[in-house]
């Protein structure tokens, strides 16, 4: 099995951009443009590329080859956006990778596209500026409509089968793995579990036993077989299941008004091992929203919106006001699922404002994001 962290590490080392491998100081998924240009690159490595794999790496400094690193992102919104756009979909995966020097929350994205043999993937309709049924292939490290003599680089094939071998997993670095993970995470009940006698998977958070039942925040679980980052969340709560064959995570957002606060499930996410030395990842959206009057919204979007013309402003906010600022993203999110499409946008307009002067209440706006983006991908 391939560490992914070691292969990042290779591909890094090898060479430029190239027909095989292109990387991403960031990906914007919030517009159509880039949303094309990730199809566009993830279409053109594919065809590029029938015999052997391929990979895009994200949070990594173009000119110096600086891992920068990005934000813990799902795996669905990846999913859902090729199987929306593409044709003759290769099969692509996304995966969060960590490395040591980056703070928490902070990992490197691994998209990684499988071998498509004779099949040539297109755009199943129009996005941005491109048609449905354009072809894209790689020339040199560039990624181009099919508007020129292709040749396959039949090269390719050794090259990465060269790169992936010098990444597999040894037992030093699964062992390496766990003991940073228990270090890392003291504070935080870490523990771990082995599957099919090979796969190890580490998890930590703040434990909490009701008459619900168990729960974790501030949960981190990872994959050390591979350095994946399987889940990361600030300020969500989640349940665990484990048996012989499944790891099971139940996700819980925290969500209400006034004092009618209380925990919604959001997303079940089954990981399941088998004998082959291979595993399979399952998402399930279980979530419906709560609902409230629309009277009370209006009240509730009018009073965020005079908080954000406070903050363009520059009025300095009193302490009820802050307070009230650390539920501006859920607020509007509520606002969202009970009808009122205009509250993202007044969401995005309060981003860089709290980016800029809030931190709490910007770590609360990704989070809200976040469930946002799973519930409208699902």
């Amino acid at each position: 099995m391939i560490n992914k962290r070691l292969l990042i590490k290779n591909l890094l080392a090898h060479s430029d951009e190239n027909s095989f491998y292109d990387k991403k100081l960031q990906v914007n998924l919030g517009d159509k443009e880039g949303k094309a240009k990730l199809l566009k690159h993830i279409c053109a490595l594919s065809n590029s590329n029938p015999y052997n794999n391929s990979y895009i790496v994200i949070g990594v400094e173009d000119q110096k080859n600086l891992i920068i690193g990005v934000d813990f992102y799902d795996d669905s919104k990846i999913q859902n956006l090729v199987n929306a756009y593409l044709t003759k979909l290769p099969r692509v995966n996304y995966a969060n990778i960590l490395f040591p020097h980056l703070p928490d929350g902070k990992v490197v994205g691994l998209i990684s596209i499988s071998p498509n043999k004779e099949k040539t993937c297109s755009l199943k309709k129009n996005i941005w500026k491109y048609y449905g049924g354009m072809v894209f292939y790689r020339k040199g490290s560039i990624s181009m409509p099919q508007s020129f003599e292709v040749k396959v680089d039949d090269t390719n094939v050794e090259k990465v089968a060269a790169i992936e071998s010098h990444s597999q997993n040894t037992i030093k670095y699964t062992l390496d793995g766990v003991f940073d993970f228990m270090q890392r995470s003291k504070d935080y009940n870490p523990t771990y579990h082995v599957f099919k006698e090979y796969f190890v998977v580490c998890w930590a958070g703040k434990k909490k036993v009701n008459h619900r039942g168990t729960f974790y925040s501030r949960v981190n679980i990872q994959l050390i077989n591979e350095q994946v980052k399987l889940f990361y969340s600030d300020l969500d709560e989640v349940s665990i299941e484990i048996d012989e064959d499944e790891f099971k995570i139940l996700e819980y957002v925290h969500l209400g008004l006034y004092k009618s606060y209380r925990y919604y499930p959001l997303e079940e996410v089954t990981i399941k091992f088998h004998n082959n030395i291979s595993y399979e990842i399952e998402n399930k959206m279980v979530f419906e929203p709560p609902q409230f009057s629309k009277s009370t919204l209006y009240h509730i979007m009018n009073s965020n919106s005079s908080l954000i013309k406070k903050m363009q402003k520059e009025i300095r906010l009193s302490e009820i006001e802050k307070e009230d600022l650390l539920k501006l993203p859920a607020n509007y999110l509520l606002c969202y699922f009970n009808g009122f499409p205009e509250a993202i946008e007044e969401l995005e307009r309060a981003k860089d404002l709290l980016k800029d002067n809030y931190p709490e209440a910007y770590l609360r706006y990704k989070e809200n994001i976040r469930i946002l983006r799973k519930v409208k991908y699902n």
